[in-house]
């Protein structure tokens, strides 16, 4: 069966009971990650999570389904969540499918991916699997869905508040969802003593603003401005930003580069799309200059392995965490310095 964002939330409660392969696309990775976690809350309290790589399916694709068909140490449920990008876990799916022997629930997260990848291809016509295809939301959802999580949390907001949350993360659900729960351990706001949370709180727990905190460090990155790369790096340490959260930042603005490269074509005139895409309102003005730089250096096969570099970064950082600091700036610095080589080239 294939889904979007528009009823997943609907059809969820069946998916779960009557599919066993999960597929979650689109370039909203973040409400693909929700709408996963949502999947793996519908299933048996207590399951064993099994977690695996696209990248270490791709070397072993027999991996997936030999991990599908085992059972628990403790005879317990089961699932497995598989995060990767693009088709990198292909023929290990491919291989799960061809098992005669009925899998535990797959869950897979791919970023840079849609419902026309060969994976969605595979899946979509399966009485037993979902395909899921997420859009990027405006701030108007993202708000709204900052305000349904605030509510269950026991916390008061009204909508600028809710706004202003959803800028600062960038409209990244995950990010907002651990502004919440900050604010509320603040507050001591709980589902049955609820507290109103205002901007005084939401400044006292350290929340930044976009402009304040990712969005100049992502365009200067992935602009390729090695002149301002040392000031931004040490910004980010002086406003001790969350590593994690700062390459979801980038992750996301990814996500939006592959949206708007598939939009125009390998042979379409950036600034010429840039330029409808913001009459149309598509994108935002402020974000046109930045937009066009980057499209312009990153497009096609450079724009996978940035794709592909940002995943294997953010399991690098989850992987060592107390040196998270010192691997997100290494490896901020060698994707500024790709985008500078390739804007070097472009001009020459």
């Amino acid at each position: 069966m294939k889904l979007t964002q528009a009823n997943f939330a609907a059809s969820a409660p069946g998916a779960a009971r009557e599919a066993r392969v999960f597929y979650f696309c689109g370039p909203d990775e973040a409400g693909a990650h929700d709408a996963a976690q949502a999947i793996v809350a519908l299933l048996p309290p207590g399951s064993e999570r099994i977690e695996l790589a696209g990248a270490d399916l791709r070397r072993d694709p027999v991996r997936l389904a030999d991990e599908a068909r085992s059972t628990s140490l403790f005879g317990g449920a089961r699932y497995i969540f598989v995060r990767t990008a693009g088709d990198e876990a292909c023929e290990a799916v491919e291989t799960l499918l061809d098992s005669p022997v009925e899998p535990c629930p797959v869950l897979i997260v791919a970023s840079a991916a849609t419902d026309k990848s060969r994976i969605a291809k595979l899946l979509g016509e399966r009485g037993d699997a979902l395909v899921a295809m997420f859009h990027p939301p405006d701030l108007k959802a993202v708000a709204g869905t900052v305000r349904s999580v605030a509510d269950a949390a026991g916390l008061r907001l009204d909508t600028a508040l809710a706004e202003r949350i959803a800028k600062a993360c960038s409209l990244d659900t995950r990010m907002a969802r651990a502004e919440i729960d900050k604010l509320a351990l603040f507050l001591d706001a709980t589902p049955q003593a609820p507290k109103t949370a205002d901007a005084q709180a939401l400044d006292a727990i350290g929340a930044k603003t976009e402009d304040d905190g990712f969005a100049a460090v992502v365009n200067c990155v992935l602009g390729g401005d090695l002149g301002r790369l040392s000031g931004e790096l040490s910004r980010v340490r002086e406003l001790a930003l969350n590593p994690v959260g700062l390459l979801l930042a980038f992750e996301r603005r990814a996500a939006q580069l592959a949206q708007l490269a598939a939009r125009m074509g390998p042979r379409g005139d950036v600034q010429r799309f840039v330029e409808g895409e913001r009459q149309a309102r598509r994108i935002f003005f402020r974000d046109a200059p930045d937009l066009a730089a980057q499209l312009s250096r990153w497009r096609e096969r450079r724009l996978e392995r940035l794709v592909e570099r940002l995943i294997a970064l953010h399991r690098e950082l989850l992987a060592n965490s107390q040196n998270a600091e010192l691997l997100l700036a290494h490896g901020l610095t060698e994707i500024a310095r790709a985008a500078s080589v390739s804007a070097r080239r472009r001009a020459a």
